[in-house]
């Protein structure tokens, strides 16, 4: 399997700040000006060139200042993207001048007709609106929009299931219910910032009139839509002709039949949006004796793609079709067992969050597990907040989007209650021992995940009622519909199914954040929140040459009871700050111990100056606290208040450092 490239993208460009401690990390910004694209000035077409432009869709790109662009031509003609900030844009049209960025593509297979074609859109600048059409001179498409927004900080995404158009037999119900999800979603969250597939965009995967419909909507040239690859997209190549993607790898072993030339769609990718690390599997390929790689081809491109660009992310996200933890129709599938030993230990090695998946058209939730096993066994059915301990994932599966099809939930059988087993939960024996939450009302829904700097909040929102358009519904596909199977009348659009807060896990240490500005005068506050470990310096404030923050560790229990009365000491230093490629030396922070609580004969340490005048700082072990030979038996608490001076030419962006803690005693 051909490894993924460092260089597979264009490299991150400095994001805005926040630094943390582990404990920690330390964050900045720089903002851009203008907007550099990438590409070559397409030929004019002639008007003998005229084509049909069909089927656009705005895509994820590489990172937050990247979007791809794919569509469909009648004609093998020379196009490309135009693209401008709406501001320039004078009545609707564009200004002279305006970027035009080559597309490439090629001859689509004979079910579809026509030609596909694709362009990245690089170099974006933040909080810019723009509009884009393609085509070529004379034989544009219409024009559309979309936005950025800030490039660091808290955003939120939305995940959608299987709308799977065409499944329910009636084409415009299906695309109806799948058009009106979107509206209700966005509607609701404006300012969403990706959709996010969980794969089987259509029913038939090489059926055009199922992708026109799923394409038809707005939306989908409006926010930028993250392709998965499910089952009933497999077979054909027209999921890859419609929905190209960034820093694909498309190796053999990443096919379901180790053939990427053959007429299937297949292939392994990943990008960075924000502080996270979306990698996005075809688990379609799951075993060998198909001809592909299986899921140790999975596998080891999860852990390549972690290795290499792990630590430009704060949190780590797996997206993929087949829900190895799910339950309906599907969860005793048997290809799923497979998957469901196959990946767990390895996603809660590498330190995933959070996993997305489809295909079994139900709401599941898991509880947080680790290496195949319930993580906690007091973890309770539908608890709002999890603390996810080292190696804990939670991992959710969508119901239909479309209303298209649902599958109903099944029981849960003897076969075990970790690994591959299907048994029932202790603690809700009409559940499945990995699911927390699983609901199944019959109605349309989407998924909500709110990132935030020290959570994830996950929620499942209903899109839909009983009331059209709810195809599945409509068509007698299913025998009841609402909460209760049937027996509670539906909730309204915009009701809540499900809601958890994932606080993740910070190691042994402590985190610590700031937000580091632009070198510009203004004003800047801070606030301290110690829960979860996590210490927030607030943003940093400009002073002559160099940036100050400060803050306090949270308090550092230690205890001594022993008769010995032998002496301890606590301390700690602290390493590089990184954001991506760009550092600075952990020597920047210094520290003033102070005894929070007094006990057990505890002395403070000396106070340490940040480094950025002179010395080493906290980059060399420095002493918190300590107690001598004969101390008194009892408890202490140590705590520090911290000092961070940065020099003003370092880069906005989001940094984070270990702070390493040691206890010694005789």
């Amino acid at each position: 399997m051909t490894s993924p490239r460092a260089d597979a993208h264009t490299p991150r460009h400095p994001r805005r700040s926040i630094a943390w401690l582990t404990a920690a990390a330390v964050c900045a910004t720089v903002a851009f000006g203008g907007v550099a694209f990438g590409g070559v000035v397409a030929s004019p077409a002639t008007a003998a060139d005229q084509a049909n432009l069909t089927g656009i869709i705005l895509g994820v790109g590489a990172d937050e200042s990247q979007r791809i662009v794919t569509w469909y031509s009648s004609a093998d003609t020379a196009q490309s993207v135009q693209l401008a900030p709406t501001s320039q844009l004078n009545a609707g049209q564009f200004p002279a001048g305006a970027t035009a960025i080559a597309a490439t593509g090629s001859a689509n297979i004979a079910t579809s007709g026509g030609f596909n074609r694709h362009a990245t859109l690089s170099g974006l600048s933040e909080n810019t609106a723009y509009s884009y059409r393609v085509g070529s001179e004379g034989n544009w498409s219409a024009t559309y929009e979309f936005k950025t927004q800030s490039f660091d900080g808290a955003y939120d995404f939305l995940f959608f299931g299987d709308p799977q158009i065409g499944s329910s037999g009636d084409l415009a119900k299906d695309g109806a219910g799948w058009n009106d999800t979107l509206n209700v979603a966005l509607t609701a969250n404006p300012n969403a910032e990706i959709l996010v597939s969980g794969g089987d965009q259509v029913e038939t995967a090489n059926t055009e009139s199922q992708w026109d419909a799923f394409l038809a909507p707005e939306k989908l040239r409006q926010y930028p839509w993250a392709a998965t690859i499910g089952n009933h997209d497999v077979g054909g190549k027209a999921y890859e002709q419609h929905l190209f993607t960034p820093n694909t790898d498309r190796s053999g072993a990443l096919y379901a039949n180790g053939n990427p030339s053959s007429n299937t769609s297949g292939g392994d990718y990943w990008y960075i949006y924000k502080d996270v690390l979306f990698i996005d599997l075809n688990s379609n390929s799951y075993r060998t004796a198909s001809g592909g790689g299986g899921d140790a081809a999975h596998v080891a491109y999860v852990t390549d793609v972690v290795n290499q660009h792990g630590a430009e992310a704060k949190y780590t996200v797996l997206v993929y079709h087949h829900a190895i933890y799910s339950p309906a129709d599907h969860a005793k599938d048997s290809d799923n067992k497979i998957r469901r030993t196959d990946f767990p230990t390895t996603f809660s090695n590498l330190g995933v969050d959070l996993v997305l998946q489809g295909h079994d058209h139900s709401y599941s939730r898991s509880y947080e597990i680790k290496n195949g096993e319930k993580a906690n066994p007091a973890e309770q059915p539908g608890q709002e907040d999890v603390f996810t301990g080292p190696g804990g994932v939670v991992y959710v599966t969508a119901n239909s989007a479309s209303g298209s099809k649902y599958y109903d939930i099944t029981a849960p059988d003897s076969s075990g209650t970790s690994g591959a087993g299907n048994g029932a939960d202790p603690l809700n024996p009409g559940s499945y021992w990995y699911n927390s939450v699983q609901n199944q009302e019959h109605v349309r829904t989407y998924v909500k995940v709110q990132v935030k700097s020290d959570q994830l909040v996950v929620q499942n929102i209903r899109s839909g009622t009983c009331a059209a358009p709810n195809a599945a519904v409509e068509l007698n596909k299913v025998p009841w519909c609402g909460p209760d199977s049937g027996a509670t009348a539906a909730h309204p659009v915009g009701s809540i199914v499900d809601s958890v807060t994932i606080h993740p896990y910070h190691g042994e240490g402590q985190e610590i954040q700031v937000t580091v500005p632009t070198a510009a005068p203004g004003e800047f506050g801070w606030t301290i929140d110690g829960r979860n470990s996590l210490v927030d310096l607030g943003t940093a404030v400009e002073n002559g040459d160099h940036f100050d923050a400060a803050g306090q560790i949270n308090p550092i229990t230690v205890t001594d009871t022993r008769r010995s009365l032998t002496p301890w000491s606590i301390s700690a230093s602290v390493g590089d700050f990184r954001d991506g490629t760009q550092t600075f030396p952990g020597k920047y922070l210094g520290w003033t111990p102070k005894v929070v609580l007094a006990g057990g004969g505890a002395t403070a340490g000396q106070s340490i100056g940040s480094g950025y005048f002179s010395g080493d700082g906290l980059a060399v072990s420095r002493q918190l606290g300590s107690a001598a030979q004969g101390h008194e038996r009892g408890t202490a608490k140590l705590g520090a208040d911290l000092d961070l001076k940065i020099p003003v030419s370092v880069g906005e962006g989001s940094y984070r450092a270990t702070m390493t803690i040691t206890a010694l005693s005789n």
